[in-house]
């Protein structure tokens, strides 16, 4: 357990920290070891803003970016990991991130690894971060591999914010045009209704679709959503079994225009990934592994898998690549130029910054042409609403006239 102390040192002096030991005697033993008095040592209580919000246990690429760039720069310029630790510690803002460095501290302080200390705490540090500092910390290249992390972190980043933003323009005008539709199926459908059965008229076959919907949805909310909830949990259902996770992935990378920028996105990280541990001194099929963990899509994941399998037996790596057709020609090409070359992981680093390209030029492309066919796909659906409202107003009109 957590236990946080309070202490006089050697010189007097008040000292306040965190402990991780079994129990209370075993924390007082170990702090005289290192010649402190100990006063009161409690159980460190979790942060209750944490508990209350999960949200804020999510680790900000931002923040990581900046401890690991900081965090380099101060091993190189000769200060010591734990004082490096404490300084980033003081400049750190996010909750999380203060709780998680207060316990690597601890840790390391008690005898732990740096890249063991970080590894309990996965939310903030991924399982590749933890083993590329574990790789580091063996080749005294700690440093450096900091500063390939933090790099690689900032173009992960890069390149999923440029498809988010891409993004986010359909699924605000989606989701606007659906809160649209469901206010006029509540509020206003409802209205003219009425109006329409006093008049006493008679309504063409789109106005009446659109009334009994909008009085299934005012009857049967319950029932509607009901049924929204049981697709969704069925969806995760069937999206966490193993056939349900093969079908959904393959219909992914299938879609029109998505299909082509998704498999860019996973090249471009699988090659920036395996780059980065082949870098730092992971050995291949280890490397291969650990990428194939990351890679997001359960075909591509079995793809990285068969090829670690044929790298284990002698296979290079760029002809294991090319029995996949996931794979394509200019990655493999590249891959066997990097192993005869003996620069693997500049090769590969060549071809992620390639399929960043890519996928940069399509989602601009994507952008351009997802605008007007909203706009239109918008103002049909509107006007197609808007007629069947108006035109049993109209018709009266026309009659009256």
């Amino acid at each position: 357990m957590r236990l946080s102390y309070k202490a006089i040192g050697k010189d007097g002096k008040p000292v306040t920290g965190l402990v991780e030991a079994k129990d209370i005697n075993e924390a007082a033993v170990y702090l005289r070891t290192r010649e402190l008095l100990p006063i009161t040592i409690t159980k460190k209580e979790k942060s209750k803003l944490l508990e209350a919000i999960p949200l804020l246990k999510r680790s900000r690429t931002e923040d990581l970016v900046f401890f690991t760039r900081q965090l380099s720069s101060m091993l190189t310029s000769g200060l010591t990991l734990i004082r490096a630790l404490e300084i980033l510690k003081q400049q750190m803002r996010g909750i999380y991130m203060l709780e998680v460095l207060d316990a690597v501290i601890t840790d390391i302080e008690g005898g732990s690894s740096f890249s063991s200390a970080i590894a309990k705490h996965p939310d903030m540090f991924s399982p590749i971060y933890a083993s590329i500092i574990k790789t580091a910390e063996e080749s005294g290249l700690l440093d450096k591999a900091l500063l390939r992390l933090a790099d690689n972190l900032e173009k992960q980043a890069k390149l999923r914010s440029s498809i988010k933003g891409a993004l986010m323009y359909p699924v605000i005008v989606v989701t606007l045009m659906i809160a649209v539709v469901v206010i006029m199926m509540i509020f206003v459908i409802p209205q003219l209704s009425i109006l329409y059965e006093n008049l006493n008229i008679p309504l063409p076959l789109p106005t009446q679709i659109i009334i009994g919907m909008s009085k299934f949805i005012i009857v049967f909310w319950p029932l509607v959503i009901g049924f929204i909830v049981l697709a969704s949990v069925l969806y995760r259902r069937f999206a966490k079994s193993p056939s349900g996770r093969l079908i959904i992935d393959d219909t992914v990378l299938k879609f029109p225009v998505f299909g082509k920028l998704i498999i860019q996105t996973i090249l471009a990280e699988f090659a920036r990934t395996f780059g980065l541990l082949v870098g730092t001194g992971t050995l291949v099929v280890d490397a291969l592994l650990q990428t194939a963990s990351t890679s997001g899509n359960i075909h591509y994941k079995n793809a990285i898998i068969d090829v670690s399998k044929k790298v284990e037996k002698g296979v290079t790596i760029g002809d294991a690549m090319s029995y996949s057709p996931l794979f394509p020609p200019l990655l493999v090409q590249l891959v066997r130029i990097g192993e005869q070359t003996g620069k693997l992981d500049d090769s590969l680093l060549k071809a992620s910054e390639y399929f960043e390209s890519e996928v940069d030029q399509q989602v601009k492309t994507l952008t351009t042409a997802m605008e007007p066919i909203i706009m239109i796909v918008l103002g049909v659906g509107v006007a197609l609403l808007i007629a069947s409202v108006i035109t049993p107003i109209y018709n009266l009109i026309s009659s009256i006239q």
